[in-house]
């Protein structure tokens, strides 16, 4: 993944419009240290504010499915929990995790029950999602030849008018998962409860029994494969 840059980019507004702010370090996965401001501007108005060399950049905060999401044009900002998910001009994605990188452990340590899956969607069209629009995550087991996928985990997101793209967690219990189990994600987004996007090829969510990076990209429903 190539660093985020976003230096030649012209501040919004005044920093000095900032109030009450705290910043707070991340550590990336490109071993880029990001450190974030989060505040209210003069109007009231949540935003973050992203400390850079060449100049911070100010982030209105803007509708989201869930987490904190800020955004000025095409620079996108996602707040996961302990996870920041930047986006750059280019489409690039970076994500990034609170505080300083982990030391190495001295001794293997137990592992969790629970496996966190993290990703976004998006789709190429130039077209809005309606108020009603809902994101459904499907997490399934498909190493079963002949039978079902077995369905592991759904999430489904009231988009309240929020745009792609559009991040995500999905959790799945560690206990479900057999030594020969193939986990793949899918995701549509739903209106009217109707599907109007799809993905329309697999996304594998483990490598070694350790979660995946997930950008799924969606197309209309109905569109011809290219």
């Amino acid at each position: 993944m190539k660093p985020f840059a976003i230096a030649a980019l012209l501040p919004l507004v005044l920093a000095g419009s900032l109030h009450a702010a705290d910043t707070i370090t991340y550590t990336c996965d490109n071993g880029q240290t990001l450190a974030i401001a989060y505040g209210t501007a003069a109007d009231g108005r949540p935003q973050a504010t992203l400390h850079r060399t060449g100049g911070d950049l100010i982030l209105p905060q803007v509708a989201a499915a869930s987490g904190a999401r800020y955004r000025a044009d095409p620079v996108d900002l996602h707040i996961q929990g302990e996870d920041a998910f930047l986006e750059d001009e280019q489409g690039r994605q970076l994500r990034c995790s609170r505080g300083a990188p982990p030391a190495a452990a001295s001794s293997p340590t137990a592992a969790s029950s629970f496996i966190t899956l993290n990703g976004g969607v998006a789709y190429r069209a130039r077209n809005a999602l309606p108020p009603d629009a809902i994101l459904v995550i499907l997490v399934h087991d498909v190493s079963r030849a002949g039978a079902p996928a077995r369905v592991l985990a759904e999430q489904r997101y009231e988009l309240n008018g929020a745009q792609v793209p559009i991040f995500f967690t999905a959790t799945i219990d560690r206990d479900l998962i057999g030594k020969r189990a193939r986990i793949q994600v899918a995701a549509r987004i739903e209106s009217d409860g109707q599907p109007h996007y799809i993905n329309d090829r697999a996304y594998p969510a483990l490598h070694n029994g350790q979660p995946l990076p997930l950008a799924i990209m969606l197309k209309p429903v109905g569109a011809s494969p290219h």
